[in-house]
């Protein structure tokens, strides 16, 4: 008796991922739960266990292919080994059926294609997806071969010596790794992203977190670190100017009564960006759990699509790299993205006095088409005092 072993539901709008490895071969032995592939989407690593007891008698879908939603991966027979039939024999009498099956379908095209062919008055577009549907990308290639190529197109690849080339390696992109590419030059080309920038003199801050760490420890298990003061300064920032946390929707601007705070952070794989549900109401120590948490799980590659989704704003902490100053870009479709930096002694001009402090500087990144000079200026003022002055988070000033 054999079972199947198929791609399991990969969460919200994740409708494919690839094939990355395979732990076990046809003949080997596989227990309850152990892994047998793991496969890449354009946000996580998803690991698929072996269901039953048995042998993996058959690999379906190869390194490097592209599954889709409960798509075959392969066949495990129950019991000692089984010799693994022959995949080519029996695939091949399912392409002679395929274009018949084809030409009986009524396929409908992506929306995002059909809305791009119409903007730009085109018909006739090949389409490259299952069973002939027309994708985006299929439009955007025809756009660019019925137009001359722009100036700013890359130039290809310059010729490399010989003995140069021996000492190369090409690896393929990764599917997060090739999100993370295209969405941030989405980001670049759909927002009018500008940047404004400030420093905050981190005294204050550095002084009550040396004062209660011990404590606020011993109480919550967890420890007092900066991102929690940064995450309140930001809530108290977001609700005097609220566009910074909103959204365009077409012609419309949506509000969100609510903070969902996203925290990027760096894994071996890439970029990612958990999101804390309901920032503006937490405490201290809870933001910092949930901090710790997201991250555990974003070094360990086990973050579920649910958990980087639905953020309204995003924090990114390039100061623990050693970056002293930078300009964060966009997480579409948020309006803004606070930038922190490391912090470094500097020598400052205090009530008339220089004095040695310990400053950051402070970059906001916003959407111009929704987020004013002066409400993305107040934005990251008002941060700058919550910053310097503690106390003004707890009396709401």
């Amino acid at each position: 008796m054999s079972t199947e072993v198929r791609v399991p539901t990969l969460g919200e709008s994740v409708t494919e991922a690839t094939v990355a490895t395979w732990f076990k071969q046809p003949g080997d032995s596989v227990a309850v739960d152990e892994m047998l592939c793991e496969l890449e989407t354009d946000k996580v690593t998803v690991e698929v266990p072996s269901p039953i007891a048995g042998t993996l008698s058959e690999i379906v879908a190869a390194e490097g292919e592209t599954v889709g939603v409960d798509a075959l991966l392969a066949q495990i027979a129950e019991g000692d080994a089984a010799p693994a039939p022959a995949k080519k024999s029996e695939e091949a009498p399912k392409a002679d059926e395929q274009p018949a099956d084809t030409a009986e379908k009524d396929v409908e095209d992506a929306p995002s294609a059909k809305k791009l062919m119409a903007e730009n008055d085109l018909k006739d577009v090949e389409g490259t997806g299952k069973d002939g549907r027309v994708m985006k990308e299929d439009v955007l290639n025809a756009l660019s071969s019925a137009a001359p190529a722009p100036s700013s197109a890359p130039a290809p690849r310059a010729p490399v010596a010989a003995d140069q080339a021996e000492r190369e390696e090409r690896v393929k992109m990764t599917r997060l790794r090739q999100t993370i590419a295209k969405r941030l030059k989405d980001s670049q080309n759909t927002a009018a992203m500008l940047t404004t920038y400030n420093e905050v003199d981190m005294t204050e801050v550095m002084a009550l977190r040396t004062e209660y760490k011990d404590l606020f420890l011993k109480k919550h298990g967890v420890k007092l670190g900066f991102m929690s003061f940064f995450t309140k300064a930001c809530v108290h920032a977001l609700n005097e100017v609220p566009e910074v946390n909103a959204e365009i929707d077409g012609t419309d601007v949506v509000y969100k009564n609510y903070v969902n705070m996203g925290i990027a952070a760096g894994t071996p794989t890439g970029l990612v960006v958990p999101v804390i549900n309901d920032a503006d109401q937490m405490s201290f120590a809870t933001i910092e759990k949930s901090i710790a948490e997201m991250g555990a799980k974003a070094r360990d590659g086990k973050l579920s699509m649910a958990e980087m989704q639905g953020g309204t704003f995003t924090i990114s902490n390039g100061g623990v790299y050693g970056s002293l100053m930078s300009s964060p870009i966009l997480n579409p479709p948020q309006s803004g993205i606070l930038g922190m930096h490391k912090i470094q002694d500097r020598p400052m001009a205090i009530n008339g006095e220089v004095v040695i402090r310990p400053m950051m500087y402070l970059a906001l990144s916003y959407d111009h088409r929704i987020v004013d000079g002066k409400g993305a200026v107040t934005f990251l003022v008002r941060v700058k005092e919550a910053l310097e002055d503690p106390r003004r988070l707890l009396m709401d000033l």
